[in-house]
C-alpha cells in the first residue's frame, strides 16, 4: 500500500460511503486507491481478544480492528473442515473461535509430535475452491494458496513450475502427512439405537445390576428381594452421559460420591437405584439384540470404551473378563472394518482386544463411535507418523467460489480433516516489516467497521476489570486503511471512558492524528506510545519496505509523540546482519532516534520464521545476492532464529552504543504508568526471540 496520502487536516474525498448495517460481512470492497486490495468490511461480534495464559507478553488483551495487511495470507479452507481440538474432540472450523486450544504440531527430541495450539485469530472470505482427494478417502475444500504438509514439505495447493505463480504446489502422487479422516463415517447423532448400545457397552462392563434376598434390617430371620443399580466413576462425561441415556428411557437415578480422592486415586462419582422397575428397565435394555444395527455396534464401542478402554502410549485397548464382551467388541470393529487382534487371557483372566493401525486407525474409531471420556481421545504427545494412505489422487477445482475460513495459531499449523494444515501467512505477530508477499498471495483486508460500538458494550460489563489492553501486537492499528475508515478514535475514546489503561505500537504516520484524542485521553489513563523504525538507510528501506512511511516521517512522529507529552520508545527490530548490524548503522540509528526525542530503544535480531523464510531469501537473491550463502549458514534447513553467538555478538555491539546514547529502558521502566508496555513487550522478545512481539516479522 502507498502511505504518502496520510495528510493531516486533509478531508478524503473518495472515502467509501455509509455502510449498510447487515448481518457480520457487510460487503467486500475494491477501490483503485488501494489497486489489489480487497476490504472485508464485517460486523464483529467480539473487540477484546485474550492473549493465551501461556505466553509470556506482558499484556493480557488485544484489540485488532484490522486483520491483515498488504501482505497478509488468504489461507482458507471450507468451514465444515473438521479441526481437531486439543482435548480429543473435534469440531467443524465453523466453530473454532480465537482463545480454544486445538491440536498443532510442534518438534522435541528431533520428531514432530501432535502438541497444543492456541487459536489467535479467526476470518472469513470468499475464494475459488478446490477440491483435494487422497487415496484413503479423505477429502479437503481449500482455497489453492492453503497449504498443507507433504512428505515434500510444505505444499500449495495450486501453483506453477515456471512465471508469477511459481512456488511449491500438490501434485497427484505427493503425501500428506498426518492421520487423515478417511472416507466419511456414518453419522449416528445419538438415535435411540446408539444409545442403547452406550448403555449395554458402559453397564456390562462397568456398572453393577444385582438381584438377591437381603436380611431385613432388625429381624434378620425375614429378608426382602432387593433390587440393586450402581455406576460409578471417575471421569464425569460419561457418567453424565449415562445418567442422561437412562432417563431417556424412564429411569431415574441419583447421583453421590463414591469415593473420595487419595494420593494414588482420583475421586469417584456413581449414580443409583434401587427401584425394582428400574432394575427391570435396565435389564431389558442391556439385553443382547439378535441383530444390532451398525448404530447400536456404533454406541457400545462408545461405552465399552468408556468403561473399560485405554489409548496409553500409541495403543487402543478394551479389556474384560467376560468373553462375550470381548467377542461383542471384535465383532463390532469388524463391523466398521476395524483391524483388531484379541490378546490373553493373563493370569488375572483379562483378555484384551488391541486396535491396530497407529493414529490414523484411532482416530476413526473416535470419530465412529464418539465416546464421552475426552482425555482418552488425546493425541496430544504423539509422533506426527503417517499410517493412512494419503496420497493426493486429485486436486480439482469446483469451478465457484465459496465462503471459506482460516485461523492462526501458536503452532503456526492445525489438523483440518485429519492432516497437517499450514494456518494463514499472517502470523500471530506483528509483522515489521512490510514485506509483500508477491502475486503468490492476494491482498484481503477484514475491517471491523463496529469494532469501537462493540468495544464499549464489552468494557461496560461488570467482569472488566479494566486490565491493560495493546494496540498493534498483531496488525498495524494506523496502517493507511485507518485513514480511509477511521476506527482509532472510537477505540481510544472507549477505552479512556471506561479507564482503561493501553498502549499503542504503530510504524504508520497517521498516529499524529489522534494525539491531541490521545492526550485528552491521557488524563483518564495511562497510556504509553511506540513506533517501529527498522532500518535508517534510505536506499534500503526503500527496497526492503516498500510503500510504507520513511524513516524521517517516522522519526518526525516521534518528535510529535514526544512534543504532545508522551515518552516515546523506538523499536529497532529486527536487525538485518551484514546489512543494519554495522557499528555506523547502529551508531546512525540511536543517534536519529535520540535527536527525534525516542526516550528509549529496543532491539532484536533478525528471525526467519515460517512462510516468510522463502520470500525474504527470495528478496536477498534479488538484491543482495553475495549474502544469500552466509544467510543459508546463519538459517539453515527449518532455522528461524540467527545463531546464539551471533546474537551474543549483537547485544555486545548495541548495548555500549545504546548507553553512550541513553537509550537503555531500565528494569523499573518496563512498566510505564501501570500500562504493561510495548517495551516490555520487545524486551521480553529480546530475551527469548520467540516473536511473539509486535514487531518481529522475520
Amino acid at each position: 500500500m502507498r502511505w504518502n496520502g496520510q495528510e493531516l487536516g486533509v478531508e478524503q474525498q473518495d472515502a467509501l460511503p455509509g455502510l449498510a448495517r447487515l448481518n457480520n460481512l457487510v460487503r467486500s470492497v475494491q477501490t483503485p486507491e488501494f489497486a489489489g486490495v480487497t476490504f472485508h468490511e464485517v460486523l464483529a461480534k467480539s473487540a477484546l481478544n485474550r492473549v493465551p495464559g501461556q505466553s509470556y507478553v506482558p499484556f493480557g488483551w488485544t484489540i485488532n480492528p484490522y486483520r491483515g495487511c498488504s501482505h497478509a495470507c488468504v489461507y482458507c479452507l471450507d468451514p465444515s473442515t473438521r479441526i481437531t481440538m486439543a482435548d480429543g474432540s473435534v469440531r467443524e472450523l465453523r466453530d473454532v473461535e480465537p482463545g480454544d486450544t486445538v491440536v498443532g504440531t510442534a518438534r522435541r527430541d528431533g520428531y514432530r509430535r501432535y502438541a497444543p495450539s492456541t487459536v489467535l485469530a479467526k476470518w472469513s472470505t470468499r475464494k475459488r475452491a478446490y477440491r483435494i482427494t487422497l487415496a484413503d478417502g479423505t477429502t479437503l475444500v481449500a482455497s489453492g494458496d492453503h497449504r498443507f504438509l507433504t512428505e515434500r514439505g510444505w505444499k500449495h495447493v495450486t501453483g506453477a513450475m515456471h512465471g508469477a505463480n511459481r512456488r511449491p504446489y500438490i501434485t497427484t502422487g505427493n503425501s500428506l502427512i498426518g492421520f487423515g479422516r478417511g472416507a466419511t463415517g456414518p453419522d449416528f447423532e445419538r438415535t435411540e439405537e446408539y444409545r442403547q448400545g452406550y448403555l449395554t457397552g458402559m453397564i456390562r462392563g462397568d456398572g453393577m445390576l444385582l438381584e438377591r434376598d437381603d436380611p431385613r434390617t432388625g429381624r434378620p430371620d425375614q429378608s426382602y428381594r432387593a433390587y440393586r443399580f450402581r455406576l460409578a466413576l471417575a471421569d464425569g462425561e460419561a457418567l453424565d452421559r449415562s445418567r442422561e441415556y437412562l432417563l431417556g428411557f424412564g429411569v431415574a437415578t441419583t447421583t453421590f460420591e463414591f469415593s473420595t480422592a487419595t494420593a494414588t486415586r482420583r475421586p469417584m462419582m456413581a449414580i443409583r437405584t434401587n427401584r425394582r422397575a428400574d432394575h427391570s428397565r435396565i435389564t431389558e435394555l442391556i439385553e443382547w439384540p439378535a441383530d444390532p444395527s451398525a448404530a447400536w455396534h456404533a454406541g457400545f464401542l462408545a461405552g465399552v470404551f468408556d468403561a473399560e478402554g485405554s489409548n496409553s502410549r500409541g495403543i487402543l485397548r478394551i479389556s474384560n473378563r467376560d468373553i462375550r464382551m470381548i467377542e461383542a467388541t471384535a465383532t463390532s470393529l469388524e463391523k466398521f472394518g476395524f483391524d483388531a487382534v484379541v490378546e490373553g487371557p493373563a493370569a488375572n483372566g483379562v483378555r484384551n482386544v488391541r486396535l491396530r493401525g497407529g493414529v490414523a486407525a484411532r482416530q476413526r474409531f473416535f470419530d465412529f463411535t464418539d465416546p464421552a471420556i475426552l482425555r482418552k481421545r488425546s493425541i496430544l504427545g504423539t509422533m506426527v507418523k503417517t499410517h493412512a494412505d494419503l496420497r493426493v489422487v486429485a486436486v480439482e477445482p469446483l469451478g465457484t467460489e465459496i465462503e471459506m475460513l482460516d485461523i492462526t495459531t501458536t503452532t503456526e499449523d492445525f489438523i483440518a480433516n485429519g492432516v497437517v494444515s499450514h494456518n494463514c501467512f499472517a502470523r500471530p505477530t506483528h509483522e515489521y516489516l512490510d514485506l509483500g508477499a508477491g502475486d503468490d498471495f492476494d491482498r484481503q483486508l477484514i475491517v471491523k467497521v463496529n469494532v469501537a460500538d462493540v468495544l464499549r458494550r464489552e468494557l461496560a460489563k461488570p467482569s472488566w476489570r479494566h486490565e491493560p489492553v495493546a494496540l498493534g501486537t498483531n496488525t498495524d492499528p494506523y496502517q493507511r486503511a485507518e485513514g480511509r475508515y477511521a476506527l482509532m478514535p472510537g477505540i481510544i475514546e472507549a477505552l479512556a471512558g471506561s479507564g482503561t489503561p493501553f498502549s499503542v505500537l504503530t510504524k504508520g504516520t497517521l498516529l499524529r492524528r489522534d494525539l491531541p484524542l490521545l492526550a485528552r485521553a491521557r488524563e483518564h489513563v495511562p497510556i504509553d506510545l511506540a513506533m517501529s523504525i527498522a532500518v535508517y538507510d534510505d536506499e534500503l528501506q526503500r527496497s526492503i519496505e516498500p510503500g510504507t512511511p520513511t524513516t524521517a516521517a517516522r522519526l518526525a512522529v516521534v518528535t510529535a509523540v514526544r512534543d504532545a507529552g508522551f515518552e516515546c520508545t523506538v523499536f529497532l527490530m529486527p536487525i538485518l546482519p551484514f546489512l543494519t548490524d554495522t557499528t555506523a548503522h547502529l551508531d546512525d540509528a540511536l543517534r536519529r532516534a535520540k535527536a527525534a526525542g525516542a526516550t528509549s530503544v529496543v532491539y532484536s535480531a533478525l528471525h526467519l520464521r515460517g512462510a516468510v523464510k522463502p520470500w525474504f531469501l527470495a528478496w536477498l537473491a534479488r538484491e543482495h545476492p553475495e549474502l544469500v550463502p552466509k544467510y543459508r549458514a546463519m538459517f539453515p534447513g527449518s532455522t528461524a532464529y540467527a545463531p546464539k553467538e551471533y546474537r551474543s555478538w549483537l547485544a555486545a555491539r548495541i548495548r555500549p552504543l545504546m548507553r553512550a546514547h541513553r537509550l537503555e529502558r531500565g528494569r523499573e521502566d518496563a512498566v510505564t504508568g501501570g500500562v504493561r508496555s510495548t517495551a516490555s513487550v520487545a524486551s521480553s522478545a529480546e530475551r527469548t526471540l520467540d516473536s511473539a512481539a509486535p514487531a518481529m516479522l522475520f
